[in-house]
């Protein structure tokens, strides 16, 4: 007789953050007639978990309290034991690391490891740790093919990885209309809108978006580049932004509720980023039918095609990025043209549904495999 196959999925936090939102749409939709999901989130909570509670997945804080607390760990590990697991899958470094050697010493069958992004912060005992948990490791998912070329870089096979794309709903129309919109914004009501999504982390690229500002400000007067989300780096871009005297044509916004609304109403999405594993904010973008500009990194490649669905550009050539800008917000042609594109190439690559049910095929090969008992 089948039986469902109990699944933990591990995370540092449930703030809002890209990995943080694949998880829960992931733990949400999985069919609850073949999988029982259980969230363990190793330091602290956050906003998402209201989600995964009004989807009715149970979530464990485990309340790590320091980057060694072995506390955290025993814990982690007697949590695993108590619900029976048959598969663990962590997300990002601090729960990779954790709670696969806790999920190795509680014997759960199938460990999974989780990398969502190039990480060049790395140092030589971080990728030590990454090579010893992967010959350990079941497999090992990602979202880009990027992020395979860095790790096998750093001695990890390739063989060992499995590309399963973001997912990103198609949304319906904006609750609210531009004018609305734009008074959110804080934008006059005839200006072009360039936005920005994303923690306020110098990985993001936000002081080469201040500098195309300060640039496009003098040839395209009436464009403002807002930005939602909030960080460590908000302090210094502010200071930044006031010296270069782009005030009037910045708006930091903060964490937004409403971003969904939002978004069908900004004319251009700006992605600077240094390193990505794969945007959300380019997805969720491109779903609403907004065109993108984009830093010619390896996951961004995998999203935008340049002079289809928006531009790429290399990250250290504002010039360009400030003409790609241009052209966008003055050519409503093109915008309609690639925004359009966007969509159709999200709604036949990038779908929720597509996502899970890669990780649900997976989940039961890895199972099998395992010879895990009750799991057809």
């Amino acid at each position: 007789m089948s039986r469902r196959l109990r699944v933990g999925l591990v995370i540092p936090t449930l703030d809002q953050g890209g990995a943080e939102k694949q998880l829960c749409l992931l733990a949400s939709r999985l069919d609850r007639d073949r999988f029982d999901p259980h969230v363990f989130v190793l330091t602290r909570s956050g906003p998402r978990q209201s989600f995964l509670e009004a989807a009715s997945v149970p979530v464990t804080v485990i309340g790590k309290r320091w980057k060694g607390d072995p506390s955290a760990w025993w814990r982690l590990a007697a949590a695993f034991r108590k619900q029976k697991l048959d598969l663990v899958h962590t997300w990002l470094f601090a729960a990779n690391s954790f709670g696969r050697t806790a999920a190795l010493w509680a014997k759960i069958p199938v460990v999974i490891g989780g990398e969502r992004s190039v990480d060049p912060w790395k140092s030589s005992w971080h990728l030590a740790l990454d090579r010893w948990l992967a010959r350990r490791s079941d497999a090992i998912f990602t979202n880009s093919s990027g992020v395979v070329d860095f790790y096998q870089r750093h001695g990890i096979d390739k063989e060992r990885f499995l590309i399963i794309p973001n997912g990103v709903e198609l949304p319906g129309p904006s609750g609210i209309d531009r004018p609305e919109a734009l008074r959110r914004m804080q934008v006059p009501s005839d200006w072009r809108v360039i936005l920005a999504v994303g923690r306020l982390w110098p990985q993001k690229g936000y002081r080469e978006a201040l500098w195309c500002m300060e640039l496009l400000r003098l040839v395209e007067p009436r464009t403002m580049l807002v930005v939602i989300g909030e960080g460590p780096q908000r302090a210094s871009l502010e200071e930044y932004r006031d010296k270069i005297q782009v005030a009037a044509h910045v708006r930091l916004l903060g964490e937004r509720s409403d971003v969904a609304d939002l978004m069908p109403h900004a004319d251009v999405l700006l992605h600077a980023s240094q390193y990505e594993g794969q945007s959300n904010a380019i997805l969720e973008a491109m779903s609403a039918g907004v065109p993108v500009v984009a830093s010619d990194i390896p996951g961004n490649r995998d999203l935008v095609i340049d002079q289809q669905t928006g531009y790429l550009v290399d990250r250290d050539d504002v010039r360009t990025m400030v003409q790609r800008l241009r052209r966008l917000v003055t050519d409503s042609q093109l915008r309609e043209s690639m925004g359009q594109a966007a969509r159709e190439r999200v709604e036949r690559e990038f779908s929720v549904d597509r996502m899970v049910q890669r990780h649900e095929e997976a989940y039961l090969q890895l199972a099998r495999k395992r010879s895990i008992p009750g799991i057809d």
